[in-house]
């Protein structure tokens, strides 16, 4: 390795033993499905809490509370069991451009998932090319499934589409959250059927900002190919947990940690 990037692990590891404590989840989504202990309340809680992770962290976390409180706080029995009145509330959820149509299907989405397919871990775990490392046929062959569903076409967009060139940043965070386990006590560890080896970087505004700064990233585009090139570069700072660099990117961009 250069010295260049030698100097920028040595940066970045540094940063990532700085943020990735549990004193970064009072302020971040991932406060959401801290609330819970039972695997599949983690991960729905996880999941529909990263799904409105855009915009400002504090009306992400309240809206993701409102959710919660709407679901009597137990995520699992609710979309296992929840009746057509029961979902009355959910017509009025709005975060940004998801709005309570988006809601409702995601909702009923889940419970087709839950019911037919061994939950979320076993949606994400179909690899449609074993050749791929980065997540990105596991990801697209969830978003198949989860719009199996009856919706409305304008739900296919909070569903990332990486063949489409998205960075699918919420679902490579939502897949961080559960798949990494570093006993720091911040992301989860809870699914073992994918390796955090091949995560991929939830790439934003922050994360991508300071990977160019730092001259790691050279694409312009938050797209999936700047994901892949970011991510690659990060795997050879850490070949077995490449996305720990994210509490790195994320609080050096948040906090003007340069």
């Amino acid at each position: 390795m250069k010295k260049d990037l030698l100097n920028i692990k040595d940066l970045l590891d540094e940063r990532y033993l700085k943020y990735n404590n549990r004193s970064f989840i009072e302020n971040d989504p991932i406060s959401i499905p801290h609330q819970f202990t039972k695997k599949e309340d983690i991960e729905i809680a996880a999941f529909l809490s990263a799904t409105i992770a855009w915009g400002n962290r504090k009306s992400i976390i309240n809206n993701a509370t409102k959710l919660m409180t709407w679901m009597d706080n137990a995520p699992h029995a609710f979309i296992l069991d929840h009746s057509k009145k029961e979902l009355k509330p959910f017509e009025k959820f709005v975060h940004r451009t998801f709005n309570g149509k988006d809601c409702i299907f995601f909702l009923q989405s889940l419970k087709n998932i839950y019911t037919n397919y061994n939950g979320l871990e076993a949606a994400f775990k179909n690899k449609i090319d074993p050749f791929d490392q980065n997540l990105k046929y596991n990801i697209v062959s969830f978003r198949n499934l989860f719009l199996d569903t009856t919706h409305l076409s304008r739900s296919e967009k909070h569903i990332s589409n990486p063949i489409q060139k998205s960075s699918a940043k919420r679902l490579c965070m939502f897949l961080r959250w559960m798949i990494r386990e570093d006993k720091k006590g911040v992301d989860f560890g809870i699914w073992k059927n994918i390796k955090a080896q091949d995560l991929c970087l939830p790439l934003d505004v922050h994360t991508g900002n300071v990977s160019r700064t730092l001259g790691l990233l050279k694409r312009t585009q938050n797209d999936w190919q700047a994901v892949e090139e970011i991510t690659s570069v990060l795997r050879q700072f850490d070949p077995k947990d490449p996305v720990k660099y994210d509490f790195s990117l994320f609080g050096i961009g948040v906090n003007k940690d340069l």
